[in-house]
This record gives C-alpha cells, structure tokens and sequence, in this order.
C-alpha cells in the first residue's frame, strides 16, 4: 500500500486559515501541476471530518466518482456527500489495512490532523508539497509534533509561472 500526501501550503506552512477558509489558495483552472494525474492514480482519498466539511460546500463536488473516506468516531451526515463516501475511526494503521483488504493499493491522504496522524504513525511513503506564494501569518499548520525526526529524500522540485514551486520528497524508512 502507498500512502501519499499532495497538499498545497502557504509559505509560512499554513494549509488553511484558523477558521478553515482557503480563499489565499490560487483559483482552481488555472495552470496544471500534476495533481489531476495523481489524483487518477488513487483508488482513495482518506480525509478528516474538517476537511470534510469544507468540500462540503465545493461545487463541483472535487472527488469526481474516486472512493472518499472521512475519518469521524462521531457520527456523520453523508447525505449531503455527492460521491462514494463512507466514514470510518480508527488508528490510521487499521484505516489502511481495512483499505488494503477491501483491494485499495494507493491512498491519498488529506487534511492536517489527519496528515500529521498518518506521518506520526509512519505510514506516509510520499510527499507533494505545492508553496502557495503568499504569507498569511496564522492557521492550520501543515506539520504538527513528531516522535522522532522523518528523514526525506528528495525527488524533484518544480516551479510554475504563477509562482507556485512543487516539491517531491519520499519518506526514508
């Protein structure tokens, strides 16, 4: 199983603003850098009740007809979900093997507790990181505490015209 993060961050490593809001992001149509590609090869995207709740409101629904999994030990109201989506709680390394068993082979994780949860259980094998160019001084931060140092190697970098700069990094063992 590959557990891959692709997330945009602001250069102060800020992922959202304190209330969620991510109206700093750049408008969605704008130049390609990649992500409709990852997102093809992904049979799953694994995301928190937050992050949920926010592409709640995105229209288009942003997960096309791809398997979406929200993480809650409270209970959910999917009905306003307009895709396949399920809930699931757990400690993530039983949210993949459930994910593993039912023929998943590549998930990608989104949201920020729920990247750090995965990070800190060492189950994240690969990294996108997109640098948005803009401050904005306060929110939800991309990285929270660690057990121990994550050693990264690094893939391949790539700026954009717009000024976003993309870097790939797998995650050493």
């Amino acid at each position: 199983m590959t557990v891959s993060v692709f997330v945009g961050v602001s250069v102060d490593g800020f992922i959202a603003r304190p209330n969620g809001e991510l109206d700093w992001l750049p408008e969605g149509g704008g130049e390609p850098h990649g992500y409709n590609e990852f997102f093809a090869s992904v049979d799953a995207l694994v995301i928190g009740r937050k992050t949920f709740e926010t592409v709640l409101g995105f229209d288009p629904w942003p997960y096309r007809d791809k398997r979406v999994v929200v993480l809650s030990s409270s209970p959910l109201d999917l009905s306003a979900a307009r895709g396949v989506v399920e809930q699931m709680a757990g400690d993530p390394a039983d949210i993949v093997a459930k994910l593993a068993a039912s023929g998943a082979h590549h998930l990608y994780v989104d949201g920020g507790i729920t990247i750090q949860r995965f990070l800190r259980a060492g189950l994240v094998q690969r990294l996108i990181i997109t640098r948005v160019p803009v401050l904005i001084g306060e929110g939800v931060p991309l990285f929270g505490s660690l057990p121990k140092d994550v050693r990264l190697t690094h893939v391949a970098t790539r700026d954009f015209a717009s000024g976003l700069v993309q870097s790939e990094y797998r995650i050493d063992s």
